[in-house]
Protein backbone atom coordinates (compact mmCIF):
# COMPACT_ATOMS: atom_id res chain seq x y z
CA UNK A 1 0.00 0.00 0.00
CA UNK A 2 1.10 3.13 -1.00
CA UNK A 3 0.45 5.96 1.15
CA UNK A 4 1.01 10.16 0.72
CA UNK A 5 0.93 11.73 4.15
CA UNK A 6 0.91 15.37 5.04
CA UNK A 7 1.85 17.63 8.31
CA UNK A 8 0.74 21.39 7.83
CA UNK A 9 -0.18 22.06 11.26
CA UNK A 10 3.13 24.18 12.44
CA UNK A 11 5.70 25.78 11.04
CA UNK A 12 7.21 23.12 8.94
CA UNK A 13 5.78 21.67 6.12
CA UNK A 14 6.50 18.13 5.74
CA UNK A 15 5.57 15.52 2.94
CA UNK A 16 6.17 11.95 2.84
CA UNK A 17 5.62 8.92 0.76
CA UNK A 18 5.59 5.16 2.47
CA UNK A 19 4.99 2.06 1.11
CA UNK A 20 3.15 0.35 4.17
CA UNK A 21 5.43 1.53 7.24
CA UNK A 22 8.57 1.66 4.47
CA UNK A 23 10.06 5.43 3.97
CA UNK A 24 9.96 5.78 0.74
CA UNK A 25 10.58 9.60 0.65
CA UNK A 26 10.27 12.68 3.19
CA UNK A 27 10.39 16.33 2.17
CA UNK A 28 10.31 19.06 4.67
CA UNK A 29 10.79 22.79 4.39
CA UNK A 30 10.53 25.38 6.87
CA UNK A 31 11.94 28.59 5.14
CA UNK A 32 8.61 31.06 6.10
CA UNK A 33 6.78 30.38 3.19
CA UNK A 34 3.02 29.72 3.60
CA UNK A 35 1.73 25.87 2.95
CA UNK A 36 -0.72 26.49 0.52
CA UNK A 37 2.45 27.66 -1.72
CA UNK A 38 4.42 24.64 -0.42
CA UNK A 39 2.23 21.60 -0.01
CA UNK A 40 1.13 20.73 -3.65
CA UNK A 41 4.21 21.65 -5.22
CA UNK A 42 6.18 19.66 -2.28
CA UNK A 43 4.18 16.32 -3.21
CA UNK A 44 3.84 16.48 -7.14
CA UNK A 45 8.34 16.87 -6.66
CA UNK A 46 8.45 14.09 -4.32
CA UNK A 47 5.99 11.98 -6.61
CA UNK A 48 7.86 13.00 -9.82
CA UNK A 49 10.78 11.67 -7.88
CA UNK A 50 9.85 8.44 -7.13
CA UNK A 51 8.32 8.29 -10.61
CA UNK A 52 4.43 7.63 -9.34
CA UNK A 53 1.25 9.65 -9.85
CA UNK A 54 -1.64 10.48 -7.84
CA UNK A 55 -3.64 7.06 -9.15
CA UNK A 56 -0.41 5.17 -7.23
CA UNK A 57 -0.78 6.21 -4.18
CA UNK A 58 -3.61 3.74 -2.00
CA UNK A 59 -3.86 6.00 1.10
CA UNK A 60 -4.05 9.69 1.92
CA UNK A 61 -3.27 10.85 5.09
CA UNK A 62 -3.14 14.35 7.25
CA UNK A 63 -2.57 15.58 10.47
CA UNK A 64 -5.91 16.92 11.44
CA UNK A 65 -4.92 18.86 14.44
CA UNK A 66 -4.04 20.82 16.62
CA UNK A 67 -1.63 23.35 15.51
CA UNK A 68 -2.13 26.13 13.68
CA UNK A 69 -5.69 26.61 12.58
CA UNK A 70 -4.54 27.90 9.78
CA UNK A 71 -2.20 24.80 8.76
CA UNK A 72 -4.70 21.90 9.76
CA UNK A 73 -7.20 23.86 7.19
CA UNK A 74 -5.43 23.66 4.71
CA UNK A 75 -3.92 19.85 5.42
CA UNK A 76 -7.27 18.97 5.54
CA UNK A 77 -8.46 20.72 2.61
CA UNK A 78 -5.34 19.03 0.45
CA UNK A 79 -5.83 15.77 0.84
CA UNK A 80 -10.09 16.27 0.26
CA UNK A 81 -9.33 17.74 -3.21
CA UNK A 82 -6.58 15.17 -4.20
CA UNK A 83 -8.91 12.35 -3.04
CA UNK A 84 -12.24 13.67 -4.73
CA UNK A 85 -13.56 11.64 -7.06
CA UNK A 86 -10.57 8.84 -7.13
CA UNK A 87 -12.36 6.43 -4.26
CA UNK A 88 -8.87 6.51 -2.49
CA UNK A 89 -9.27 6.33 1.01
CA UNK A 90 -8.34 9.24 3.58
CA UNK A 91 -6.66 8.77 6.99
CA UNK A 92 -7.59 11.62 10.00
CA UNK A 93 -4.34 11.60 12.18
CA UNK A 94 -4.08 13.39 15.49
CA UNK A 95 -0.81 15.75 15.51
CA UNK A 96 0.20 14.74 18.96
CA UNK A 97 -0.17 11.23 18.16
CA UNK A 98 1.94 11.21 15.29
CA UNK A 99 4.71 13.15 17.61
CA UNK A 100 4.59 10.78 19.98
CA UNK A 101 5.35 8.01 16.97
CA UNK A 102 8.53 10.13 16.15
CA UNK A 103 10.26 8.69 19.67
CA UNK A 104 8.71 4.81 18.51
CA UNK A 105 11.33 2.64 19.90
CA UNK A 106 11.92 4.91 23.30
CA UNK A 107 10.72 3.19 26.76
CA UNK A 108 9.22 5.99 29.26
CA UNK A 109 6.46 8.67 28.91
CA UNK A 110 6.68 10.48 25.72
CA UNK A 111 4.67 13.76 25.98
CA UNK A 112 3.28 15.86 22.82
CA UNK A 113 3.55 18.92 23.68
CA UNK A 114 2.57 22.16 20.63
CA UNK A 115 2.74 25.67 21.72
CA UNK A 116 -0.64 26.84 21.90
CA UNK A 117 0.04 30.48 22.60
CA UNK A 118 -0.79 32.04 26.19
CA UNK A 119 1.67 29.80 28.24
CA UNK A 120 -0.60 26.95 27.35
CA UNK A 121 0.08 23.79 25.17
CA UNK A 122 -1.67 21.27 23.05
CA UNK A 123 -0.63 18.38 24.51
CA UNK A 124 -1.03 14.40 25.57
CA UNK A 125 0.36 11.71 26.88
CA UNK A 126 1.64 8.74 25.84
CA UNK A 127 3.50 5.38 27.21
CA UNK A 128 6.51 3.89 24.73
CA UNK A 129 7.47 -0.07 26.04
CA UNK A 130 10.10 0.23 23.46
CA UNK A 131 7.50 -1.99 21.06
CA UNK A 132 4.09 -0.25 21.04
CA UNK A 133 2.92 3.08 22.03
CA UNK A 134 -0.16 3.46 24.47
CA UNK A 135 -2.36 6.51 24.56
CA UNK A 136 -2.80 7.86 28.02
CA UNK A 137 -4.37 11.15 27.78
CA UNK A 138 -6.94 12.87 25.21
CA UNK A 139 -5.72 15.46 23.11
CA UNK A 140 -6.16 18.56 25.34
CA UNK A 141 -5.21 22.15 25.79
CA UNK A 142 -3.24 23.24 29.08
CA UNK A 143 -1.44 25.87 30.74
CA UNK A 144 2.07 24.77 31.39
CA UNK A 145 1.53 25.04 35.24
CA UNK A 146 -1.03 22.32 35.04
CA UNK A 147 0.99 19.95 32.94
CA UNK A 148 3.62 20.06 35.31
CA UNK A 149 1.95 19.05 37.83
CA UNK A 150 0.51 16.42 36.27
CA UNK A 151 4.22 15.22 35.88
CA UNK A 152 5.57 16.03 38.66
CA UNK A 153 5.15 12.65 40.48
CA UNK A 154 5.89 10.43 37.37
CA UNK A 155 8.26 7.74 37.98
CA UNK A 156 8.64 6.99 34.67
CA UNK A 157 11.46 8.39 32.40
CA UNK A 158 9.79 11.78 30.33
CA UNK A 159 10.48 12.67 26.85
CA UNK A 160 8.99 15.98 25.50
CA UNK A 161 8.40 16.14 21.69
CA UNK A 162 6.89 18.64 19.60
CA UNK A 163 6.96 22.32 18.28
CA UNK A 164 6.83 23.07 21.90
CA UNK A 165 9.53 21.43 23.30
CA UNK A 166 11.60 23.87 24.25
CA UNK A 167 9.32 26.42 26.30
CA UNK A 168 7.63 23.12 27.65
CA UNK A 169 11.31 21.99 28.89
CA UNK A 170 11.98 25.09 30.43
CA UNK A 171 8.50 24.66 31.97
CA UNK A 172 9.16 21.64 33.25
CA UNK A 173 12.79 22.95 34.64
CA UNK A 174 11.44 25.78 37.08
CA UNK A 175 9.27 23.42 38.09
CA UNK A 176 11.41 20.96 39.37
CA UNK A 177 10.01 18.08 36.60
CA UNK A 178 12.79 16.00 35.29
CA UNK A 179 12.78 15.47 31.61
CA UNK A 180 15.20 13.40 29.55
CA UNK A 181 16.79 14.85 26.09
CA UNK A 182 14.72 14.72 22.81
CA UNK A 183 17.27 13.98 19.70
CA UNK A 184 16.43 16.92 17.67
CA UNK A 185 15.76 15.52 14.64
CA UNK A 186 13.13 13.34 16.56
CA UNK A 187 11.28 16.64 18.14
CA UNK A 188 9.31 18.34 15.30
CA UNK A 189 6.17 17.24 13.01
CA UNK A 190 7.26 14.77 10.31
CA UNK A 191 4.91 13.05 7.70
CA UNK A 192 6.88 10.26 8.01
CA UNK A 193 5.13 9.57 11.66
CA UNK A 194 1.64 10.47 10.24
CA UNK A 195 1.99 7.89 7.53
CA UNK A 196 2.88 5.22 9.72
CA UNK A 197 -0.02 5.70 12.01
CA UNK A 198 -2.67 6.28 9.11
CA UNK A 199 -1.10 2.55 8.33
CA UNK A 200 -2.03 1.17 11.51
CA UNK A 201 -5.30 3.27 11.42
CA UNK A 202 -6.39 1.87 8.08
CA UNK A 203 -5.44 -1.72 8.88
CA UNK A 204 -7.75 -1.27 12.05
CA UNK A 205 -10.48 0.17 9.56
CA UNK A 206 -10.45 3.57 11.22
CA UNK A 207 -10.51 5.73 7.36
CA UNK A 208 -13.09 7.82 6.03
CA UNK A 209 -13.52 9.49 2.30
CA UNK A 210 -12.87 12.65 1.25
CA UNK A 211 -16.15 14.31 1.81
CA UNK A 212 -15.39 13.38 5.85
CA UNK A 213 -12.27 14.81 6.37
CA UNK A 214 -11.74 17.37 9.00
CA UNK A 215 -9.97 19.78 11.08
CA UNK A 216 -9.85 19.11 15.19
CA UNK A 217 -9.66 22.30 16.78
CA UNK A 218 -9.22 22.05 20.98
CA UNK A 219 -10.14 25.46 21.07
CA UNK A 220 -11.95 28.38 19.25
CA UNK A 221 -9.52 30.37 16.87
CA UNK A 222 -7.90 33.42 18.43
CA UNK A 223 -10.06 36.08 15.94
CA UNK A 224 -13.26 34.31 17.37
CA UNK A 225 -12.30 34.76 20.87
CA UNK A 226 -11.65 38.31 20.71
CA UNK A 227 -14.91 38.75 19.12
CA UNK A 228 -16.82 37.08 21.80
CA UNK A 229 -14.76 39.02 24.27
CA UNK A 230 -15.91 42.41 22.07
CA UNK A 231 -19.30 41.31 21.88
CA UNK A 232 -18.99 40.67 26.00
CA UNK A 233 -17.61 43.78 26.94
CA UNK A 234 -20.18 46.08 24.93
CA UNK A 235 -23.40 43.70 26.66
CA UNK A 236 -21.54 44.77 29.92
CA UNK A 237 -21.27 48.18 29.07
Amino acid sequence: MKILAFDSTAKAASVAVCENERLLALYNIDNGMTHSELLLPMAENILSSLKLDISDIDLFATAVGPGSFTGVRIGTSLIKGLAFGRDIPCAEVSTLEALAENLAGTVGLIVACMDARRSQVYTASFFSDGKSITRLTEDRAMSLISLADELRHEDKSIFLVGDGYEMTRRAMEREAVDVLATPPLAIYQSAYSIARVAYRKYLRGEYTDDASVKPTYLRMPQAERERLERLKIKEEN
